[in-house]
């Protein structure tokens, strides 16, 4: 068992300094925030402050602006605490991490969406694991903050990986995972430098809900370490802005297309074994509680129940419609 990180250590009441020289050891950070419009300004500047004010302070703050003169021009104008900078490689959310990590200089480097605010601490618990040296990433949990004021009763919680945010599914203490949630993630540097950055043709371009990146890094992380754990630390939260947009059953559809694209290309990367590991699990225990937990619902009264019984098959389904999609054609292609 990884004692060292699933256990955090007491802190005695004797004085506020051995907090703070428990926070002193624990490996530098370098935080990288990507964002590639105007529209969610506010956001952005939400998810800097939030960084500004962890118990753990980062070396620095990197935003990098994917293509988006105005805001680029306007980020580095207000944002003078961070450093700004353009991505340079294509459109895209793996092109322009890639880039905030050629400039980043911690031992850690942690990754926060535009539209998400961590907690206080959440950098410190994310470092806090990178004690056990067996520990090569480490991710947090993702709630969602609901632009509408609540979640919409037919979306089912195993599908909340469909708006970024941690679904039920995930452990609920810290245990070893396959791959971390994108919006609240970080890796060793020396995992970059082994196995190079987050791979171009994954990952959201723009308003295009593609996704996997963090999924085909972390395969390719564990594949280069073995025995090497991604650890999920609930302790590490942030909350993700959900959009209304984000919560209609028109998203739904498209990003459940888009991740079986996506998981197309990750198995013919690494392999259907790694590239599939977690989904059998998921498919096979998770989404049959969760439509049986539906119809309970719904037996109860609560007929709200049966749309989430109901969403829960058609994600699985459009999911598995555009992985077979995807694989055909690359079978043609080849």
């Amino acid at each position: 068992m990884l004692t060292a990180v699933l256990s955090a250590p007491v802190l005695t009441p004797t004085s506020a300094r051995s907090a703070a020289q428990s926070i002193a050891a624990a490996p530098t950070a370098s935080v990288i925030i990507c964002a590639y419009t105007p529209r969610r300004w506010v956001a952005l500047l939400a998810a800097v402050a939030s960084v500004e004010r962890q118990t753990q302070l980062a070396l620095e703050t990197i935003v990098v602006i994917d293509h988006s003169p105005e805001l680029l021009e306007r980020a580095r104008a207000t944002l003078t605490g961070a450093r700004v900078i353009e991505n340079e490689g294509e459109h895209g959310l793996s092109a322009a991490r890639n880039t905030g990590l050629k400039i980043s200089r911690a031992e850690i480097v942690a990754f926060l969406d535009d539209d998400a605010i961590a907690e206080e601490k959440w950098l410190e618990e994310l470092c806090r694991a990178y004690k056990d040296p067996r520990v090569i990433g480490v991710g947090g949990v993702a709630r969602p903050r609901w632009e509408a004021d609540k979640a919409p009763p037919w979306l089912p919680q195993e599908f909340y990986w469909a708006i970024g945010c941690s679904y039920r599914g995930l452990p609920t203490r810290a245990e070893p995972i396959r791959n971390p949630i994108g919006a609240t993630m970080s890796f060793r540097r020396t995992v970059f430098d082994q196995v190079g950055g987050f791979r171009n043709g994954l990952g959201r371009v723009g308003r295009t809900p593609l996704g996997c990146e963090e999924t085909e890094l972390s395969i390719r992380a564990r594949q280069a370490y073995p025995g090497g754990v991604v650890l999920h630390v609930p302790a590490a939260r942030v909350e993700h802005l959900v959009p209304a947009e984000r919560a209609s059953w028109r998203y739904f559809r498209s990003r459940c297309w888009a991740e079986g694209l996506s998981k197309a290309i990750v198995t013919d990367e690494v392999g259907p074994s790694d590239g599939l590991s977690s989904e059998w699990t998921y498919t096979l225990k998770t989404l049959p509680t969760g439509i049986l937990r539906g119809l309970l619902d719904s037996a109860r009264g609560d007929l709200t129940g049966l749309q989430r019984s109901s969403a829960i098959v058609a994600g699985l389904f459009i999911t598995l419609a555009g992985y077979l999609r995807a694989r055909a054609a690359r079978a043609i292609a080849s």
